[in-house]
């Protein structure tokens, strides 16, 4: 039997690009953090976790079924374009859309067997700013922190630390020494504070707490 996990991704994309399903869902678990930490800033600033990361998935899902072996890049860098160009475009749909009902959702199992479901994703109501006055241009997690440090405690921003790194709340409350509620709580402090504070360079507001 084959051993998927100790294949290079290029084997792996050579493998799936042959039919070979298991490749392809080796490619996606390999791959499912990196949807995470894209995904993330934007669910601090008002988005919903779940949904983004469903994105996210169909934009990687898109990236290994499109990459070409011959391009000179790795695929990691080529996933990381189109899972956040899937999200991008996801929250300027929403944007539009945010008064519509919202539609039926797609599983990642949904996902893996039949990618044509992903145009039944929305997100409603979620956002209620435009995606450029949520994240655009801030996405990177040092920028994010340098930015809104101010307005955090300390263990807010180890939080906000950890959590942009792809860490679930289990292993930020090992490595806090913490409980998870307490991780969630701070988690959701985060949320409202960078909700409220999405200008922190005008000065003459100050820093809303």
């Amino acid at each position: 039997m084959e051993n998927y996990s100790s294949l290079s991704d290029n084997e792996l994309l050579s493998m799936a690009e042959s039919g070979d399903k298991t490749a392809e869902e080796q490619l996606a678990l390999r791959y499912a953090r990196l949807v995470k930490i894209c995904s993330r800033p934007f669910f601090l600033v008002g988005g919903d976790g779940e949904d983004l990361i469903q994105e996210g998935m169909l934009g990687l899902l898109s990236a290994i079924r499109e990459f070409d072996l011959s391009m000179n890049t790795s695929f990691k860098t080529y996933a990381e374009i189109c899972v956040k160009r899937r999200i991008y475009s996801a929250i300027k749909s929403a944007s539009r859309k945010k008064h519509e009902p919202l539609n039926d959702m797609v599983s990642f199992d949904d996902v893996l067997s039949d990618e044509s479901k992903s145009s039944a994703v929305s997100y409603g109501e979620a956002y209620r700013r435009t995606p450029e006055e949520q994240v655009l241009g801030r996405e990177g997690a040092d920028e994010i922190i340098q930015t809104y440090s101010r307005c955090l405690s300390k263990f807010e921003v180890e939080i906000l630390n950890l959590y942009l790194g792809g860490l679930s709340y289990s292993e930020i409350a090992e490595v806090c020494g913490k409980t998870e509620k307490s991780v969630d709580n701070a988690v959701q402090r985060i949320r409202r504070k960078l909700a409220r504070n999405l200008y922190p360079g005008d000065n003459s507001k100050g820093c809303s707490q």
